[in-house]
């Protein structure tokens, strides 16, 4: 996970090089171009970034989880 300044350090070098991923990218080493772009979009909707980051999904729901260890005491 990259901290807000990282971010907005990012965005604002992607504006400063208009709109050019790879020369952001090549001075920072990061982050990719399409979560460049991502940030960008944000930033421009919103005038700035958020200062965390969206809570993911969960990868397997509760009952996935409970048959999968109900299921492990069974062999």
């Amino acid at each position: 996970m990259y901290t807000y300044e990282q971010r907005i350090k990012a965005v604002q070098l992607y504006i400063k090089y208009y709109h050019k991923a790879s020369l952001v990218i090549r001075e920072l080493g990061y982050p990719n171009r399409h979560q460049l772009v991502k940030w960008y979009n944000e930033y421009e909707v919103n005038g700035t970034l958020r200062n965390a980051p969206l809570p993911r999904a969960p990868k397997y729901s509760p009952a996935q989880k409970r048959a999968a260890i109900g299921f492990s005491f069974l062999i």
